[in-house]
């Protein structure tokens, strides 16, 4: 299996090669040269597979000669020792809870997979800089799958402001190898000044820089292993299911529709987003108009140019009426969240958080008018966002415990500006 720079289909990598990189040296996002099929046999067997197992069968392809079978399935069981239950929660709405790894959100299955490849693949080699923009989670997932591991430092970006006090705590209490970096700016601002890293030669001559930001193949690539992993677990496989992804990046998204062309009996996406919604607008105008993002209570969405539009687009040659077939789109303001928190609660005795919440009215539309089952995903534990969910409940939110111990140490992160002279002045 190789992988292709979507600036340039000539411009190819191994996965091992892609991984190391990150980013291609054209600025494209790698992208895999073909789609594999799972065989029956694999959706036959699903329901007695474990998420490691799982995670094998599919990823097997995308890997290829790169990691031995061996270390590869040890690889899957160390990252992925957590489970990911599907819970139904009323009616035909089932949530499928991301939350249940170390960091308590979705990243931890991307990052802690992405993190024992590059740990295998890049320190034998020479040491490695991971840049990461966060919008909320990525930057604490990131974090913590990389603490500690030799050869390997890690540079979070993240906006002033912009995060709950629980997500910052997470990873700019860690010290060692890792450094966060508070931007003067919005969640856009860090990822193109991760961007522009990739792409400045002096830069590139003096370091070798990766991506853990799911611009990286190992970060979304694993993500699809969930998607599966709910399929496995609904009690009435013969009902027709939809999904419904709360949207940013859209890694997540596009994670879910590779696993549907791999052979996953999915029979719609939900692009559930908040008022940043370049890609609800696309689905129904056909035209793609990037913007400055704007602040909401469901930040870790918070974008306005998304980077992995451009893999929807390559999975689909650019056929927006494919696209548009496919998935459906929504967008939901933050008064209309609140009420979802609140409104599911009190009816379901079920705690949203507020991404979950946006998943769950984007679901709600479509299950309006298409008579089915739907799945949506819970990224984050709701505690992380502890003063917007509590303001809508009635009851009392219990704050895990590894949270509490977060909030008890010292932030420590450096202020810069929004540029890549910026950056460049730390990283050098």
């Amino acid at each position: 299996m190789n992988y292709y720079s979507t600036n340039n289909k000539s411009n190819k990598a191994t996965f091992k090669q892609a991984v190391v990189e990150g980013l291609a040296n054209d600025k494209g996002l790698y992208f895999p040269e073909k789609i594999p099929q799972l065989p029956d046999s694999f959706f036959h067997q699903i329901t007695e597979l474990s998420i490691p197992e799982i995670a094998y069968h599919f990823l097997k392809p995308y890997v290829a000669d790169d990691l031995p079978d061996n270390e590869l399935i040890d690889l899957l069981n160390d990252a992925l020792n957590f489970e990911i239950p599907l819970v139904k929660v009323h009616d035909e709405f089932y949530s499928l809870e991301l939350f249940h790894g170390p960091t308590l959100a979705f990243k931890d299955v991307g990052a802690r997979v992405m993190a024992r490849f590059l740990s295998k693949f890049a320190v034998a080699d020479n040491k490695v800089t991971i840049l990461v923009a966060t919008s909320g989670d990525t930057g604490s997932a990131v974090a913590h799958g990389f603490l500690d591991v030799e050869g390997i430092d890690v540079v979070v970006l993240y906006p002033k402001g912009m995060v709950s006090e629980i997500q910052e705590k997470q990873f700019t209490t860690l010290g060692k190898n890792i450094t966060a970096l508070e931007v003067k700016g919005t969640f856009d601002d860090c990822q193109r000044m991760v961007k522009e890293a990739f792409a400045d030669k002096e830069l590139n001559e003096k370091m070798q820089l990766s991506s853990a930001n799911s611009i990286n193949v190992a970060r979304f690539l694993p993500q699809a292993v969930y998607y599966f992993a709910a399929y496995a677990q609904l009690e009435d496989k013969s009902i027709p299911f939809a999904i419904s992804v709360p949207s940013g990046n859209y890694g997540n998204l596009t994670a879910g529709l590779i696993a549907k062309q791999s052979g996953l009996p999915v029979a719609h996406f939900v692009a559930s987003a908040n008022i940043n919604d370049v890609v609800p607008e696309y689905l129904k105008t056909g035209i793609f108009k990037s913007r400055p993002s704007i602040s909401t209570i469901s930040n870790a969405m918070d974008v306005g140019n998304p980077s992995n539009f451009v893999r929807i687009l390559e999975l689909y040659h650019g056929n927006w009426e494919k696209i548009k077939s496919e998935i459906s789109g929504y967008s939901f303001t933050d008064e209309q969240t609140r009420a979802a928190i609140a409104q599911v609660y009190k009816k379901y005795n079920y705690v949203l958080d507020p991404h979950g919440a946006v998943a769950y009215l984007g679901l709600s539309e479509y299950l309006k008018i298409n008579k089915m089952q739907g799945i949506f995903l819970e990224t984050a534990h709701p505690a992380k966002f502890y003063d917007t969910v509590m303001s809508e409940l009635n009851g009392r939110l219990q704050i895990p415990q590894r949270l509490k111990e977060s909030l008890k140490k010292q932030k420590k992160s450096i202020e810069i500006g929004n540029s890549l002279d910026d950056l460049k002045e730390i990283l050098l």
